[in-house]
């Protein structure tokens, strides 16, 4: 893996990871393009450069982190869902992290999703007052994130159309989904560089350096990707993201129906 291998997956990172198109699809596409898909570094490398990810959320939210214990508590709530499925479904989550063919199908229909999302919940954006989130409204937001255990589906896009449907706004959706994201990749990063710590140790300086630098760059380009979602996001809805999963997901379908070689070696 070389730097420039490193600057553009932490560039994907932070561009799309709290972007309603899938950071982890994007993430295998890039590797398996690079060449590096089966690198075990390298996937040790796309969890581990999450925790830059979630810092800038910290940084642009870090008055709401310092509001109120409840806050953490619906935290918690929300996060409890995909501790326990995530753990439960680890190996299966794995053998579904080599298959191209999942990111471009979950990316396609996801994308048909997203077409009707502004018109399904448009009645949440006239409403004169927030409705406040309870507890048992975060616990099935974090069901809904649960499905972004499937590459290609995202994060962001499962948990924000979960606050829809908890008669969220838009941009409180969004937002929640940011505060979701710190435990569940903090949680994810912890996870992947334990099972991966005789890799880590064994690891020369360049590895460690190739880290440092991927999380700089991913922290700088979701601290802009994030401010520019949510003011994108209240302006034009999700059907821009739509169409952009429907193209991508059916290129990768149509390459890999002309016998392009796009599958994971590992």
């Amino acid at each position: 893996m070389t730097f420039l291998d490193a600057i553009i997956l932490a560039i994907i990172e932070g561009l799309t990871e709290f972007l309603p198109i899938s950071s982890t699809g994007h993430m295998i596409i890039a590797s398996t393009l690079m060449g590096n898909a089966s690198n075990d570094f390298v996937k040790l490398f796309t969890v581990a450069i999450q925790f830059g990810a979630i810092l800038s959320v910290v940084l642009v939210y870090f008055q709401k982190f310092l509001q109120s214990f409840r806050f953490y508590l619906l935290l918690c709530a929300a996060f409890i869902p995909t501790a326990v499925i995530g753990l439960l479904a680890k190996e299966h989550i794995d053998d579904l992290l080599e298959n191209v063919v999942v990111v471009a199908w979950s990316l396609l229909l996801g994308g048909i999703v997203l077409l009707f999302v502004d018109r399904i919940f448009a009645s949440n954006e006239t409403q004169t007052e927030e409705t406040p989130l309870d507890f048992k409204s975060a616990f099935l937001i974090g069901t809904m994130q649960c499905l972004a255990m499937i590459p290609g589906v995202s994060r962001s896009a499962a948990t924000i159309i979960g606050g829809l449907t908890q008669k969220l706004t838009r941009k409180a959706a969004a937002e929640f989904s940011f505060f979701l994201a710190v435990p569940t990749m903090f949680a994810a990063t912890l996870k992947s560089m334990y099972d991966e710590k005789e890799l880590l140790l064994a690891s020369a300086g360049k590895e460690w350096l190739l880290l440092l630098v991927g999380n700089i760059v991913a922290f700088a380009v979701a601290y802009l990707a994030i401010k520019s979602f949510i003011s994108f996001l209240q302006k034009k809805g999700f059907r821009a993201f739509g169409w952009y999963r429907i193209i991508l997901g059916a290129l990768i379908l149509l390459l890999l129906a002309m016998g392009v070689d796009l599958q994971m070696a590992g």
